[in-house]
Order: structure tokens, then C-alpha cells, then sequence
């Protein structure tokens, strides 16, 4: 038995929301992990403590507005722990990926002249699209598109390779999609950016919750995420080299600092819901102590807790993929068994599926499961250009996501509702 499988059901117990059940009585399972995963008692705790004890804005001459400094500076700490990276300055907080990544495309394309190109790809969500899209439209810069393979739905890096070239100014493209679940060589895909001296932008808000995110080890320019989508609030971290986030305009009001990372933070901040962001990396932090049993570093500690959820994670996509090869109504978007066998779950894939029934849309899918209490995503969750190169709109898919507080328990319970449901 895996470490972590025998400690779920203990971690369970730390996340409120995984005891609610449906007005039947039936027990929720709480399989919409990619659109936002539940949150500890102790991220709760920690928006509640900061709102109690020392809610202030920023700079003022007294205790509380000290406290949210403090508040502030761990938590940029921790997220370079969890970026991967060496320096707390080089971490902005934001509403979300998707703002943060207008505004920094918004002033990286203000480097662009006309005739200029970026890349981007067909597999990813949307945030990681239409900001680049849009940007590359105002500055006359011509955007080419990287499809993915037909037979298995990854990225075609020979396409990638053919367009890059001395006037390519950016490639960005997702750590792992939120769609298929399917992983990309970041590493590669960076190195093959910087051959021709472009930039490397690369969300990793699906990543997050599966995987450690190691910035500088891909070796990228910016990387993006979520805390939502690894068991904390709604806030977006971006991570970016000090030269670039120093260099590079940005779009803000004149009083605000030039020095960074506040240059990037606009406005006042989410300050109850980054001592919350910080709170769910000490979560992860706490639960790779739980595995090693000594104090150690912070990334030590988060390589620890991925270790284990990534093993277990891949026993729950064994179960899943297992039992749906028995479904022959039911069509699997990306890597299925065939793809992989149980040892090479690592490097391909994340715990993500999407599916499609031979006559039933996604939405009805999705209602059906919702009345049995088995929570579940209709539609194309912002992966549009996926869904369209497919042919799957307006339906879409049904997406199901298991982390590491789901349970053999409940994959077997949501196979035995898609068999009833044929």
C-alpha cells in the first residue's frame, strides 16, 4: 500500500467539506477537483485569523498594517519554496492566472514590433490563449498555432520546432492540460524557446495540484498557477525572473512602488485570501513531513508530499482507466491504457479524464452524476481550442479529476454509476 493511501482517510477528516452530503443522505464525492479543489481547516483558519487579528492595508504606521507586512513577506516565501525558485521578491500575487497573465502579456507585447511571432498551442486553456491572441493583434505580431497528435492528443513538437525561428518572441503553453490530464516535456519545450531567444511562459495552474512545480529547474521565464486549484483560495501567483520583471514596463498607477514584485501587485491586495494561499502550501509542506518525520526544507518537504501524491494518484488513474476499458459506450479524450502501462503513469499523465457517451451530451452526464452526488465538470472548461479542433462543441466533455483526498472508494462508486448510466 502506498504512504499516502493509508493516511487518507485520516486527511480527509481535515477537509470540512469532504463530510457534507446530499439532501438524500448520499455522500458527496467530490470528483471536480480541476475546477477547484476543497480547502483544509487550516487555510480556512488562516483567512479567518488574518480577517480577526490584523486585517490592515499595506504600509501604514501601526501594528496591524506590520502584521499584513509580515503576512506578506511569508508568503512569498513559501511560493518560492513552491515555484521551485531561490528569491521571495521574484513571486506576484494576483486575482487569478487569467489576470495575471493580460497583464503581463499586455506589457511584454509593448517589447513587440510588427512582423514579430509568438507560439502558442491548440491544447491549452484559454487564459494561456486569448491574452497572447489579443496582444499580438494590437502589436501587428503573427501568432502560429501547435497542434496536437491525432492518436494520442499531446503536443506535436516537430510543428513546434518548424515554426520557431529568429522573429519568434514567446512560446507559451501549459504544464499539464486540464482537459486530458496530459503532460508536456516543459523542460524540452523551454529549451527549444530559448534556442531562438524567445521567451517561455508556462501555466502550470493543472500542474499545481498533482505535481511540484520546479521553475527553475524548466529552466522557464514565467510560470503561472492557481491556489485554488491545490487546496487553497482564489488567488493567482506568477513567478518571473527578476531581470525580466525588472526590465519590462508595467501597466500601473503612478504612487505605486517601481521595485518588485509590488510594481506587478496593482491595487490593493486579496490580503486575507494570500494568508490563505500560504496557509495550503504549509498544508503540503506538513503532509511531506507526515512521510519523512524530520524537519527539512520547505522544498524538500514539498518534494516529499508530491512523491506520494503522484504514486497514489496514479493508483486511483490505474483504477479509473481499468474500469472504464469495461464501458464501451463511453470514449476517453487522451491517454488511456493503451497508452500507458501502471509503472509509466509518470511523465505522461496527471489524475484528469475527460470522457464522451455514444448519445448522452456531457451536460446530461453531468446532471445524472450531480443527482447521485458525484460531482463532476460538463462542457469545454476553457479548453477551447481543443474542444473545436475535435469537433466536440457545444456539448463538450465530461471531465472527472481525482487528488489525493479522493478514495479507491469513490472511483469505484463513479464506474458503477457510469455502467448504470449506459
Amino acid at each position: 500500500m502506498n504512504k499516502l493511501e493509508s493516511m487518507v482517510p485520516q486527511l480527509r477528516d481535515l477537509f470540512p467539506a469532504l463530510s457534507r452530503r446530499m439532501p438524500s443522505g448520499a455522500p458527496i464525492a467530490f470528483l471536480d477537483g480541476p475546477a477547484g479543489t476543497q480547502v483544509p481547516s487550516s487555510v480556512i483558519e488562516a483567512i479567518r485569523d488574518y480577517l480577526v487579528r490584523c486585517n490592515a492595508n499595506r504600509h501604514g504606521c501601526f501594528l496591524t498594517a506590520d502584521e499584513t507586512e509580515e503576512c506578506f513577506a511569508k508568503a512569498h516565501r513559501l511560493y518560492a519554496d513552491f515555484m521551485g525558485v531561490d528569491d521571495p521578491e521574484e513571486i506576484v500575487f494576483g486575482p487569478n492566472m487569467t489576470s495575471l497573465t493580460f497583464q503581463i502579456s499586455r506589457a511584454l507585447s509593448q517589447t513587440w514590433q510588427a512582423g514579430d511571432e509568438i507560439i502558442l498551442t491548440r491544447l491549452d486553456h484559454d487564459a494561456n490563449v486569448s491574452p497572447w491572441v489579443l496582444a499580438a493583434r494590437d502589436r501587428g505580431v503573427e501568432v502560429r498555432w501547435v497542434p496536437f497528435r491525432a492518436d494520442d492528443l499531446q503536443l506535436d513538437l516537430q510543428v513546434l520546432q518548424s515554426h520557431l525561428n529568429g522573429k519568434t518572441r514567446l512560446v507559451a503553453c501549459g504544464a499539464a492540460s486540464n482537459a486530458t490530464g496530459g503532460i508536456n516535456p516543459v523542460a524540452e519545450i523551454v529549451r527549444m524557446a530559448h534556442s531562438v531567444n524567445a521567451l517561455a511562459y508556462i501555466d502550470a495552474v493543472h500542474w499545481g495540484p498533482h505535481r511540484q512545480i520546479q521553475a527553475n529547474a524548466w529552466n522557464a521565464d514565467f510560470v503561472v498557477c492557481s491556489a485554488y486549484k491545490f487546496f487553497g483560495p482564489h488567488v493567482g501567483i506568477l513567478w518571473g525572473r527578476r531581470p525580466l520583471l525588472e526590465r519590462v514596463d508595467a501597466y500601473k498607477v503612478r504612487p505605486a512602488s517601481n521595485a518588485i514584485p509590488d510594481k506587478w501587485m496593482q491595487g490593493t491586495q486579496n490580503h486575507e485570501g494570500i494568508c490563505g494561499a500560504a496557509a495550503c502550501v504549509e498544508y503540503l509542506m506538513g503532509l511531506g513531513k507526515k512521510f519523512v518525520g524530520k524537519e527539512m526544507s520547505g522544498s524538500e518537504l514539498l518534494t516529499a508530499a508530491f512523491t506520494q501524491i503522484e504514486a497514489y494518484e496514479n493508483q486511483l488513474t490505474h483504477q479509473f482507466l481499468m474500469g472504464l476499458d469495461e464501458l464501451s459506450e463511453y470514449q476517453l479524450v487522451g491517454l488511456g491504457s493503451r497508452h500507458l502501462e501502471q509503472v509509466a503513469y509518470q511523465g505522461r499523465r496527471v489524475s484528469t479524464f475527460s470522457i464522451r457517451h455514444r448519445t448522452k451530451t456531457s451536460r446530461e452526464l453531468a446532471e445524472a452524476l450531480g443527482r447521485l452526488g458525484i460531482f463532476c465538470w460538463h462542457g469545454n472548461y476553457y479548453a477551447l481550442e481543443l474542444s473545436e479542433q475535435l469537433g466536440y462543441e457545444p456539448e463538450g466533455m465530461l471531465r472527472i479529476g481525482f487528488v489525493h483526498y479522493n478514495t479507491t472508494e469513490e472511483v469505484a462508486r463513479l464506474l458503477e454509476a457510469l455502467r448504470e448510466l449506459r
